[in-house]
């Protein structure tokens, strides 16, 4: 269908005729099949063994954590977390904690949702896009990874190539150098074998075996088919176009949505200047953009800053500088990628660092990006109970409990960053969003369309997690009914 123009839908809608700004212009083309990977119908045999790997922890290091923990499908694909308890932590969603042995921090950045994450569009992944399509052809895999040369041929889509890279952080899925033989293979630097590792695991499995054979006709296992079913599954499980709006946009029942919709999808395609980032279907520019987000949470450790190390005595930097580590561009410093907003308010929390804990929240921090910045009070944080720390004796690593005595100072990173005035002017000095003015009622306009881009369908996949996987290990995580 030809694209909507959004004065026609205004002057069509009762009580909204004299909305029209003067720049208002076409509204989206919902998703069709033809915008998703295999055209929106993989293999049924690849999306089951995809569906079986997403929740099975056999694909961590130590056997304790799967996809699915972090990225729940009851949960809005995430985890109800700011910050992710990866590898080594127990339970689930916001009860989640870092279990009897412990864990060496938190994941540093905010469990992203995988809402179309198969939508072939996407030309990015990561909040700081360092997974992409290699356009000069230096690697033979034909993407720019972190893995470079070593990220093997035969991946299906840029999604079967990101399904690569969380089985490699110690801190998410694989564990620490000597818990295993894949999170020392990881230590060392050796991407491939910690990728064979893995394969060799499902291979001596028979039910894999038999289900690799029937979705590849190979009965030889390699990881690269893992994440190519891992995509299959992805791409269609959590494809979502079923909101009231993306419904209005192919049916033009206009009445669908209330007068407060109307006035929010006014706004966020004119005044509010909204859809100069997420635009399309998706939502999104696939951009990367400085908005002076808050930074909750130890960071990635960017930056030349000393001061925590020199205050704590642990050896750590606490920024997190962007997609100006992937490009080392100064314009992307503290830049993020652009969100999708389809199911946005299914989410939270909002923000690269989990920031925001309302969707209000989120949509008052762009009106006033630096102004927010400074303001900014702060998430609360789940007590990690038990915290490991390395070091070494010799030639040995040694895992063991932070000293009680450091605790304090350890803890300290959650907050350092973002209480740091110098550290907080370097994120606010690199905003490029202006500051706009809306009054209480346009916010909660605006709010109104956020949510009306909801997938009913979406707000509870738990029907998408199997009663048992292969290995036979506890599913992660199981339905909410078991929990």
């Amino acid at each position: 269908m030809s694209r909507l123009s959004l004065n026609a839908v205004l002057v069509s809608t009762v009580g909204l005729a004299a909305m029209l700004p003067a720049e208002a212009g076409e509204l989206p083309n919902p998703l069709e099949d033809e915008d998703y990977l295999h055209d929106g119908a993989p293999d049924p045999k690849l999306i089951e063994l995809g569906r079986m790997l997403f929740f099975d922890p056999i694909l961590s290091g130590n056997r304790n954590i799967s996809c699915g923990t972090c990225h729940d499908p009851s949960r809005g694909t995430g985890d109800d977390l700011a910050l992710s308890i990866g590898e080594g932590g127990e339970g689930f969603g916001a009860d989640r904690h870092s279990g009897r042995s412990g864990v060496t921090g938190r994941v540093p950045r905010n469990a992203q949702p995988l809402y179309n994450i198969g939508a072939r569009s996407y030309r990015a992944f990561f909040h700081d896009g360092r997974l992409e399509p290699d356009a000069a052809g230096v690697f033979k895999s034909g993407f720019w990874s972190p893995a470079r040369e070593h990220l093997p041929e035969g991946l299906d889509s840029l999604l079967a190539a990101q399904a690569m890279f969380p089985v490699l952080s110690p801190v998410e899925m694989a564990g620490q150098k000597g818990e295993n033989p894949v999170a020392t293979a990881v230590a060392e630097d050796r991407p491939a074998d910690a990728w064979d590792l893995l394969a060799k695991r499902l291979s001596g499995i028979g039910v894999y075996r038999e289900m690799f054979r029937e979705a590849f006709g190979s009965s030889k296992v390699s990881f690269v088919q893992a994440a190519n079913a891992l995509a299959a599954f992805q791409a269609v499980a959590f494809r979502s176009n079923g909101s009231p709006f993306e419904q209005t946009l192919r049916d033009g029942e206009f009445a669908r949505l209330s007068d407060d919709v109307w006035a929010g999808i006014d706004l966020f395609y004119g005044r509010a200047g909204c859809d100069s980032c997420h635009s399309g279907p998706l939502m999104t520019d696939h951009g990367f953009h400085a908005i002076a987000m808050p930074q909750t949470g130890p960071g990635k450790g960017h930056g030349s800053d000393t001061s925590y190390w020199h205050a704590s005595g642990f050896m750590d930097r606490l920024e997190d500088e962007g997609r100006f580590r992937v490009t080392f561009e100064k314009e992307d410093l503290f830049s993020f990628r652009t969100p999708s907003l389809l199911n946005v308010a299914l989410t939270g929390p909002w923000g690269h660092s989990g920031a925001y804990d309302t969707l209000e929240g989120i949509v008052r921090h762009h009106l006033a990006p630096q102004a927010s910045l400074e303001a900014y009070q702060g998430t609360e944080l789940p007590v990690l109970d038990a915290v490991i720390e390395q070091t070494g004796k010799g030639s040995k690593l040694i895992f063991r409990p932070v000293n009680p005595a450091r605790r304090n100072a350890f803890d300290r990173r959650d907050t350092w960053v973002q209480t740091n005035v110098r550290l907080t002017n370097r994120i606010a000095e690199a905003n490029d969003l202006e500051p706009i003015e809306l009054s209480d009622r346009e916010v909660g306009q605006l709010v109104a369309f956020l949510e009306s881009l909801t997938d009913p369908a979406m707000r509870d996949r738990q029907d998408l997690i199997p009663e048992r996987v292969p290995s036979g290990l506890p599913l992660q995580p199981p339905p909410q009914s078991s929990r």
